[in-house]
């Protein structure tokens, strides 16, 4: 057998192994020669990348970093500004009066400071035994609600269990909405359109 009919042998078996999808195999030939037959990967060859001037790539690095660093002041600048709100808003022409409209109260006495600190001072004690009473009151309505229902208890579970249910007439409420009016006359329906004038704050 020649060598080349035995390469063409190889080649054949290494075909069939690709195709049978096998990971691989070693064929040994009469003259000691070692084969490996690998299954096809159809792949392509990679892209080349393309060099690009280091100094091209730091000013492109640079640029992006100033875009961002100039987002970040922008962004830093407007975070402290607050939308207006309009009804708060003076109009200028009471800001161009304000010294006509500004008030010179004479400084009080100290008679009169002493005697508004008193009265302040027995506001704040009147308040708090009014507070303290209004405390003691319903702590004793709640004592007494307490031990009825304990009497009530010893006397009867059927009707303490039925105090204990909500009274839902105990506030009793009803309200009537609008019912269907009668059509107006000669009345143009909107067709929906508006126009927006709302102002738009970034």
């Amino acid at each position: 057998m020649s060598v080349y009919s035995l390469i063409n042998n190889v080649a054949r078996l290494s075909l069939q192994t690709s195709f049978s999808n096998t990971i691989s195999r070693n064929v040994s030939t009469s003259t000691s020669l070692l084969f490996r037959a690998t299954p096809c990967l159809m792949a392509e060859p990679l892209k080349k990348k393309k060099r690009l001037d280091p100094a091209i790539v730091r000013s492109r690095e640079e640029r992006k970093k100033k875009k961002i660093e100039k987002q970040i002041r922008r962004l830093e600048k407007n975070a402290r500004q607050l939308k207006p709100i309009q009804e708060c808003e003076v109009s200028l022409a009471i800001l161009d009066d304000r010294s006509k409209r500004e008030r010179n109260l004479p400084a009080l006495s100290g008679e009169i400071v002493e005697k508004r600190i008193l009265l302040e001072k027995k506001w704040a004690l009147f308040k708090r035994e009014q507070h303290l009473k209004d405390i003691q009151l319903i702590d004793r309505i709640g004592y007494s609600q307490q031990r009825a229902m304990d009497e009530l208890r010893n006397e009867s579970e059927e009707l303490y269990q039925e105090a204990l249910q909500i009274d839902f007439q105990l506030l009793p409420f009803s309200s009537q909405g609008p019912v269907e009016t009668p059509p107006i006359k000669d009345y143009q329906p909107p067709d929906g359109d508006y126009q927006d004038i709302s102002k738009v704050w970034q």
